[in-house]
């Protein structure tokens, strides 16, 4: 069991000489690489951790420096984080693909003293703003390729860092435990940047006892231990990675393993078959796109077999999961169904041994949601954001819905303002943002209730349903309440569409801007003999755009099923030429749609579709991989999309 987050381990470091001392031969991290598993116990993690602290105190770094933390999940970068607090500084996390502009504003805000970082590409970007940062002083790099010519005074390896620790230790004998225990709950423990979406990125301070009072509940509630497995491959930027990972993984004592990159997620996900998984709707989506890309190119009878056993899935799984009353002639035939498809299907996805795992970070359609837990997956949602330390909203295993994101967690309060926002409060509140009193003060009350910013209500049994960001609901000129993400999240179901934007605020109806999956629909291209030159081609194929529409109106024949959804179906929409991406500004880092920035620079295209237009020539600015701009040009076809009469509910 995990202890408390009492006086004496109320810090990471604090968990981790605990963890060594009780558990030093389990193991702690792992990582793959050149395809081989390396193993870390939380003993050795102890004694790199140590060697790094003495380095980082040899270099000069003092109580409450900040240092950044850049790269993809690596066991030495997750050592970044616990080396610093050790010594009483602060780790800011940044994102690993982040340009360089952003990156330098992060450094910059955050004070950062000291940057450790994983590999020669975040060198660069580095270097290439450095001197735009005053107040960095050392960078530290994991992964030597490509940098043995390199000779700024500043730049040191981490082998190299490590031998100074190693040296420092041996004259300091116990520098590390006596500096640990200076460390108490209420310092500073991450400064956490958000994504941004309708700005600069706000800093984020978590304090010790907002993250590990939180996560001593969330490990509570899933009864997580010693023996669970979990596998880190989100950015490690992300306020859900760290708590998931970093700080329940310490506090539980389970081990993280990181993939060998992350082209590799899926195939290492197998090998590792964690048995506490979380992921982002966008990850969930892009598991059921591959699932259904694969079964095209199955043969006619797996093909009939899979749609058979997935249609009872659909009707009975979900009940079995929960425990609830099904039939003795359905439990058989799933049991059969678990032989022939579910079992292998969830073998493939690397869900074999799973036995909780989550989504959050926005809003997840109900259809994908359903389908993994109607194959045997428990997939539950939490709620929270980066200003509460994550923890706000759970589901018990035995009363998930896809519509609501549970009732409040333990030590939780939650209430609805007048206008429907959602407000909080919870020993998860962050201290504040980093050197922004005026956006403290707007989004926290003297009395501790944070604004959240979403819109929501609350079911008659206590579950919160969160509807979407508040100043995105709107609704259309009938009065109908129209959520884009809603929406938004049906239309992503489909294997064939990646992002989709939706409009209808003050219109007459809803209409849709649509990114392809460029891999989904390669693939259904060449089984179809259709001939494309890349993504822009493809894109506007007149055969994909019949496909799209044919997705769009499945869309709205299933909200035609509920009246009170039916105003706000697709009519028309328009498959954009590029992918919306983050260096673009057009999304953040997570994936989350930045609505004004999609206003202001595809407001023709979106005036284009209500004026009713059959094809518009619109060209965008892009950024390309090596951060230089350009711009990109196509004539956009509008299609029209079938709406269908609204049904009653029994119908």
């Amino acid at each position: 069991m995990a202890e408390s987050a009492s006086e004496r381990n109320d810090t990471f470091p604090k968990l981790l000489i605990r963890n060594a001392r009780e558990r030093p031969q389990r193991a702690a991290m792992r990582e793959k690489d050149l395809g081989i598993w390396q193993t870390w116990t939380w003993s050795q993690v102890l004694d790199e951790v140590e060697a790094l602290a003495g380095g980082l105190k040899s270099l000069g770094l003092e109580r409450d420096d900040k240092v950044a933390i850049v790269g993809n999940n690596r066991p030495q970068l997750y050592w970044g984080f616990a080396a610093p607090q050790a010594m009483g500084a602060v780790p800011v996390p940044v994102y690993q693909d982040s340009v360089a502009d952003e990156m330098q504003y992060v450094l910059d805000h955050g004070d950062v003293r000291f940057a450790f970082v994983e590999d020669q590409e975040q060198v660069d970007k580095i270097l290439s703003v450095k001197d735009q940062l005053p107040k960095l002083e050392a960078v530290i790099y994991e992964d030597p390729r490509g940098l043995h010519n390199y000779d700024e005074p500043f730049l040191y390896s981490l082998e190299a860092v490590q031998d100074q620790g190693r040296a420092y230790a041996r004259s300091h004998e116990g520098f590390f435990r006596e500096e640990a225990a200076k460390g108490r709950g209420g310092d500073l423990s991450v400064i956490v940047y958000t994504s941004g979406t309708t700005g600069r990125p706000k800093g984020v301070m978590l304090s010790y006892d907002n993250l590990l009072k939180s996560a001593e509940h969330a490990v509570k509630f899933d009864g997580l231990t010693e023996n669970d497995e979990t596998l880190a491959y989100l950015p490690m930027a992300w306020v859900g990675d760290h708590f998931l990972t970093y700080c329940q993984g310490f506090l539980a004592g389970f081990c993280l393993n990181c993939p060998e990159s992350p082209d590799t997620v899926m195939t290492d996900l197998r090998e590792i078959g964690p048995s506490y998984f979380f992921a982002p709707p966008r990850t969930w989506e892009n598991l059921i796109t591959n699932v259904m890309v694969r079964m095209e190119d199955a043969s006619r009878i797996k093909q009939r077999i899979f749609h058979y056993y997935l249609r009872l899935a659909r009707r009975v799984g979900v009940d079995i999961l929960e425990g609830k009353p099904v039939s003795t002639a359905d439990r058989i035939n799933y049991a059969i169904g678990n032989l022939l498809v579910y079992g292998p299907l969830r073998n493939v996805l690397g869900f074999s041994r799973i036995r909780v795992a989550y989504t959050a970070g926005e809003a997840i359609g109900p259809d994908i949601f359903d389908f993994f837990r109607s194959i045997g997956v428990n997939l539950k949602q939490l709620y929270g954001q980066t200003e509460c330390s994550v923890y706000l909203c759970l589901q018990t295993d035995d009363d998930v819905r896809p519509d609501t994101v549970g009732p409040p967690g333990e030590g939780v309060e939650i209430r609805l303002d007048d206008n429907g926002e959602v407000l909080y409060r919870s020993p998860g509140v962050f201290m504040g943002y980093y050197k922004n009193d005026e956006e403290t003060q707007k989004t926290k009350t003297p009395e501790g209730w944070v604004h959240s910013g979403d819109a929501g209500l609350f079911t008659e049994d206590g579950h919160l349903r969160i509807i979407d960001r508040a100043k995105d609901v709107g609704r259309l000129n009938d009065g109908t309440m129209f959520s884009p993400k809603f929406v938004e999240n049906k239309l992503k179901f489909h294997p064939h569409i990646m992002e989709a934007v939706a409009f209808g605020h003050e219109r007459e109806s809803v209409m849709a801007f649509i990114n392809i999956d460029f891999e989904a629909l390669s693939n259904w291209a060449e089984r179809e003999n259709i001939t494309f030159t890349g993504y822009v081609d493809l894109a506007g194929r007149p055969e994909v755009y019949d496909l799209i529409r044919q997705e769009v109106e499945a869309v709205n024949r299933d909200l035609a099923s509920d009246p009170e959804l039916a105003p706000i179906q697709i009519t028309r929409f328009v498959i954009l030429h590029k992918e919306l991406d983050p260096d673009d500004g057009e999304i953040t880092r997570t994936r989350k749609v930045r609505r004004r920035i999609i206003n202001e620079r595809y407001g023709e295209l979106i005036e284009a579709l209500y004026r009713g237009d059959e094809s518009v020539q619109f060209e965008v600015p892009v950024t390309y991989e090596d951060g230089s701009t350009g711009v990109l040009g196509a004539t956009l076809r509008i299609s029209d999309a079938t709406t269908y009469q609204p049904m009653s509910k029994a119908g």
